[in-house]
């Protein structure tokens, strides 16, 4: 299913676990999305446009996390561990230097592993109310990597998520955006796992190796991460509380907290202008030259 215009244009890099399509718009410095969890890049689909028109080359890839099209190969690590990695491969791939990476929800975890264990390519992040901590998955939510370990697990999330009223129960899409999302925007999320066995194997993948340890011990070099980070909180989040954001702030050496109002979890969906003006404000402020 085709993604958003305003992302841009149509792009597949391969890498080591597969081929990962992304949308890319924008020139200058580089800033990369990442999703979370049974979305895509049409997450992003009003936070880009503004970004790029600041002056920046956005690239907005669809992570192998259950919305995707491209299946990974099917021996690719799919753990949080091995996400991260995939998230640095593709930095590698496109030999992206000086990067700003955006993350929300379950990618601002994939991310703060990434910063742990590969940040040699990435300059600044914004985390955007995400999982952090001992909230990977939030309790919500927490019967999911259960779920995963059943055969037949994925088909069922996928079929049981068709009637649009269930999708806005708490324990699927309800609790992430104060307006229900688009119907055609809901489809490029769903209908992925729905018609691909390949991506509903991707999607049991991950969600087998999901555990608070890997946020957990990614903290724990949080002290020695000198690269400024912005918390773009939304303050009506009821999934990750604002005394979250609080926390990673103060184990983070650079990092500005930043509440969002007139949103829950899914800050691009509810207030996409007011998080495109943060990045912007953000990277700009923060793109001085490095040691």
């Amino acid at each position: 299913m085709s993604r958003s215009d305003s992302l841009g244009t149509p792009q597949t890099v391969q890498l080591p676990q597969g081929v990962v399509a992304y949308r890319e718009t924008g020139d200058g410095p580089p800033v990369v999305f990442v999703h979370g969890l049974m979305v895509n890049a049409d997450l992003w689909r009003d936070v880009v446009p503004r970004v790029a028109e600041a002056g920046y080359r956005c690239l907005a890839p669809d992570w192998p996390l259950g919305s995707h099209e491209n299946p990974m190969l099917p021996g690719a690590d799919l753990s949080p561990a091995g996400l991260a990695g995939l998230i640095a491969d593709f930095l590698a791939a496109l030999e992206l230097t000086d990067v700003t990476v955006v993350a929300n929800d379950t990618g601002g975890a994939l991310v703060q592993v990434l910063m742990a264990r590969r940040p040699e390519r990435i300059s600044r992040v914004v985390l955007a109310s995400c999982d952090a901590l001992e909230r990977f998955f939030p309790p919500t939510f927490a019967i999911l990597p259960v779920m995963a370990r059943l055969p037949g697990s994925g088909w069922l999330l996928a079929q049981a998520l068709r009637p649009r009223p269930l999708q806005r129960l708490p324990i699927a899409y309800g609790w992430l955006s104060q307006r229900p999302i688009p119907a055609q925007v809901m489809d490029s999320y769903l209908q992925p796992a729905r018609r691909h066995a390949g991506v509903r194997r991707d999607l049991r993948r991950f969600l087998r190796g999901v555990h608070r340890r890997h946020t957990l011990a990614a903290a724990e070099s949080f002290g020695s991460y000198d690269r400024p980070v912005l918390l773009a909180w939304a303050e009506d989040d009821r999934l990750f509380p604002m005394s979250l954001a609080r926390r990673l702030a103060d184990m983070l050496p650079d990092a500005r907290l930043a509440p969002v109002a007139g949103s829950r979890t899914f800050i691009p969906e509810d207030q996409p202008a007011a998080l495109a003006d943060l990045i912007v404000e953000f990277a700009d402020s923060a793109a001085a030259p490095r040691r």
